[in-house]
């Protein structure tokens, strides 16, 4: 649940505002017990920046993921401040706000790439980059103290299925503007190599479900754009139906059509349709692939779905990973699905590339630095072996300092640099109590 703030002349700018799911509000890192109760939805708790608000400049999203976007329905009563974001990003927000009464009421600043926005004291350049949805972007952060660059999520993918292919040269050229730190995403820091683009997950998909005769499901996560458009082409290509289980999904392929982000020749049918079509025309994509209770997978395991019910000969395919803190849940879902001699296809063990994380590897995060050549790295995104993994690619790449913390802790970067542990006290909201919105 990223939120993240960077000081500079009495002024404060905050980056991403996001919530976590099905979590307790003491984390295990604190000293939070593995039965601790667990809340629906929870947000990062604001509390000193809300006692500091009129130092405030603005909050700036750089994706429409729910750990970067997803509470600033919930807290921005408390802080505000003007939100600067994209065209998608901002409509999945204020789709957001609409179920929260604040329809119109907060000031949202559409900007596109390569804008150069003056909010506060801080100069913010949007740098496009690659991740797992539409127009994510890096932020290029100047003040006259020192220039960060923060990469939010992103991964290198020249065929990313929506927006244009990763660009090498637009961080080549910040070499020439002395970066002072790059704050970085680490999630993927553990694995070498390269991530796998979303073409070659397309045409991994295509080869497993392509030779299928029954009802296919897939799983994968509701935001994913490029991965329901790719699968609604596979679903052309093969003489199938597509239809979309779930709100989440339904939310997201309406504003992508929206957005004219949705090729228009690639049909989606009424869920309500799909349990009259022969099960070789059944193409589905349902939420739940992280075992959610509520989700549509799970009610296709309980045969309490009720549009389709699955049977012998039918396939449910995971074109997703298992988070972790996740893997009981999966695996009693495959095991549902097993029982009723459904097969079940997992990227995890499957031989062909059915998955692509939005996140960048060992090789990945060595050219990034190859490239920017900042003075300080700070990992963050992951847990502890991520960042100092993350940390070691940083120093084998002639990075000299590098700042691993934890939450509440303050990094500072100018005019000397270093690490204060602590600084802020932190904690979790629970911001949502009911279910899910699957």
């Amino acid at each position: 649940m990223n939120l993240n703030l960077y000081g500079h002349d009495g002024k404060w700018l905050m980056v991403d505002c996001g919530v976590s799911f099905d979590e307790p509000l003491i984390p295990a890192y604190r000293g939070g017990s593995c039965g601790a109760q667990k809340f629906r939805v929870v947000a990062p708790d604001p509390q000193f920046i809300v006692q500091h608000k009129e130092r405030l400049a603005g909050l700036v999203i750089t994706h429409a993921h729910e750990d970067h976007v997803g509470a600033v329905p919930y807290l921005w009563r408390k802080l505000g401040c003007p939100v600067y974001t994209t065209p998608f990003t901002a409509e999945v927000l204020r789709r957001k706000l609409a179920r929260e009464g604040l329809a119109g009421r907060i000031p949202i600043v559409e900007v596109r790439e390569g804008a150069n926005l003056k909010i506060g004291p801080f100069a913010v350049q949007w740098l496009a980059i690659t991740h797992s949805l539409p127009e994510p972007f890096a932020l290029f952060i100047q003040t006259s103290a020192g220039n960060v660059l923060h990469t939010a999520d992103w991964k290198i993918d020249a065929q990313p299925i929506t927006g244009k292919g990763f660009n090498p040269s637009t961080y080549k050229q910040l070499a020439n503007q002395s970066v002072l730190a790059l704050v970085g995403d680490s999630t993927n820091a553990t694995k070498s190599g390269f991530s796998v683009s979303e073409r070659t997950c397309y045409d991994g998909l295509l080869a497993t479900i392509k030779p299928l005769s029954g009802r296919v499901v897939v799983g994968c996560f509701g935001s994913n754009i490029a991965r329901l458009i790719s699968l609604a082409r596979i679903a052309h290509e093969t003489g199938r139906y597509l239809a979309l289980f779930g709100r989440a999904l339904q939310n997201m392929y309406s504003i992508a059509r929206q957005q004219l982000l949705w090729p228009t020749e690639l049909a989606v049918i009424d869920a309500a349709h799909i349990g009259y079509l022969l099960p070789r025309e059944v193409l589905v994509v349902a939420t739940g692939s992280q075992g959610e209770s509520r989700a549509a997978l799970h009610r296709l395991s309980m045969d309490a779905h009720p549009n389709l019910e699955l049977e012998k000969g039918d396939t449910v395919v995971f074109s997703s990973i298992v988070i972790p803190g996740n893997e009981k849940a999966v695996e009693a879902l495959k095991e549902r699905f097993g029982k009723k001699q459904i097969e079940v296809i997992h990227s995890e063990s499957w031989h062909l590339p059915i998955h692509a994380s939005g996140h960048p590897c060992a090789e990945e995060l060595k050219l990034m630095y190859s490239w920017v050549r900042p003075k300080i790295a700070i990992p963050v995104h992951g847990e502890a072996e991520h960042l100092a993994a993350h940390a070691q690619i940083a120093k084998a790449s002639g990075v000299k300092r590098h700042f691993i913390g934890q939450n509440g802790d303050l990094y500072r970067l100018a005019p000397q640099a270093g690490i204060r542990r602590q600084q802020v006290k932190v904690g979790r909201l629970p911001v949502q109590q009911g279910s899910r919105d699957n």
